[in-house]
Parts: C-alpha cells; structure tokens; sequence
C-alpha cells in the first residue's frame, strides 16, 4: 500500500513563503507522477499543479509564476516550493501520487496565510 505523507505547512505571513514536501515509501520520485492539491473550508478540492516522470511541470493559472515543484532524488522526495503567498492560498495541501494504474492521497498538511 502507498502511503504519502505531506509535512511543511504552518503559518505565514501574506506574502511569505513555505516549502511543503510529500514523500511515499518504496516510491522513486524519479519515476512517477505526482500532482499537487488544496482544499480552502467550505470550498471544493482544486489542482495546484502536477510534476511528469520525466520532470516536466504545469500549473494552476492561480499559483503560477509563484509556485515551484521539483523532486530531490537524493532524499525522495518532491516538493512545493510557494512564494509570494496570498490569504487566499490558504487551505489544506494534498499530494497524489500516481502508482501502477492507480493513484494515492496522502492525508493533507494545513497552510495557513494571515497576518
């Protein structure tokens, strides 16, 4: 069984950045398909953004331009690199991992825009 697990959300400041990271067990970054998603209280789960096996990228047109993903093949992991965040940016971020004809979610990490 696939698990991810999402790690570096917290608090920030409007226009601040956080790095958010999503790892899964026995799975090569390097190999796979993962997308980014985020969930704002009362509203529907939205793509942010998805990275190809072969590292190509694409982007929600809200968070482009101020939202990275990459993968670190040494620790395995991929990450969401977001700038220049906006309240609006707040909500819970999931990543989806898509392995052997099916596709995982992990349980989600809180980002929170205030000042």
């Amino acid at each position: 069984q696939v698990q991810p697990v999402e790690s570096g959300g917290g608090l920030v400041q409007p226009g601040g950045s956080l790095r958010l990271s999503c790892a899964a067990s026995g799975i090569d970054v390097s190999a796979n398909v993962m997308g980014w998603y985020r969930q704002a209280p009362g509203k529907q789960r939205e793509w942010v953004g998805v990275m190809g096996n072969i590292g190509m990228t694409s982007y929600a047109d809200y968070v482009k331009g101020r939202f990275t993903i990459s993968r670190d093949i040494v620790n395995n992991t991929w990450n969401l690199q977001m700038n220049a965040l906006k309240p609006e940016d707040t909500a819970v971020y999931y990543c989806r991992i898509f392995y052997d004809r099916r596709d995982f979610w992990g349980q989600g990490t809180q980002v929170t825009v205030s000042s």
